[in-house]
């Protein structure tokens, strides 16, 4: 294949990749139920256990998350805590804040800039870019962060990394409450 040819298809890869990405609008869960509502559902303890795979498909890295969530009116803290299958650990805190249109925003250490959150129905779309360090050096990652309440214990949640439009990898989280 000429190198003209390989060029042409990796551009074409990439706007379809983008297109496929853009096209998904949360509203299309608006009348899925049960209807999240982020500040009943992260309030005490919360127990996920994840993976992260490569754009491969391995799965790199599996963990256990516990968090901690409290809110004050429209304000809420989720102070996750990770423990992850090679023995290290991590802390993050999140800081949400519902906005008048029933949105959030987030922020967290790692997170550059503000997470920007939107709900419907019993889905919650989070946009944001996180500061990710690997091998000593930091990379800012895309997220493209989905959250589906199954019931009143259960939320399920897949991540697609990306940087500039090209996917890295998922990671997949299951959320339960006691």
């Amino acid at each position: 294949m000429s190198s003209l040819l390989k060029k042409m298809c990796a551009a074409v890869c990439s706007v379809l990749c983008l297109a496929s990405c853009a096209g998904l609008d949360v509203t299309a869960y608006r009348d899925e139920k049960p209807a999240l509502d982020l500040r009943q559902y992260f309030n005490g303890k919360i127990d996920a256990w994840g993976m992260f795979q490569d754009r491969s498909g391995k799965v790199i890295k599996r963990f256990h998350v516990v968090i901690d969530a409290r809110w004050q009116g429209d304000k809420g803290t989720l102070d996750e805590r990770f423990s992850y299958s090679d023995g290290s650990t991590q802390q993050r805190i999140w800081t949400l804040v519902r906005q008048p249109d029933g949105n959030y925003i987030g922020t967290a250490a790692d997170v550059v800039g503000e997470a920007r959150g939107e709900l419907s129905g019993n889905a919650l779309r989070w946009r944001y870019v996180m500061a990710l360090p690997v091998d000593g050096k930091v990379y800012n990652v895309d997220f493209d962060d989905w959250m589906y309440l199954m019931d009143d214990k259960i939320m399920l949640n897949r991540s697609v990394m990306s940087k500039f439009g090209v996917r890295l990898g998922e990671v997949t989280l299951s959320f339960s409450k006691p």
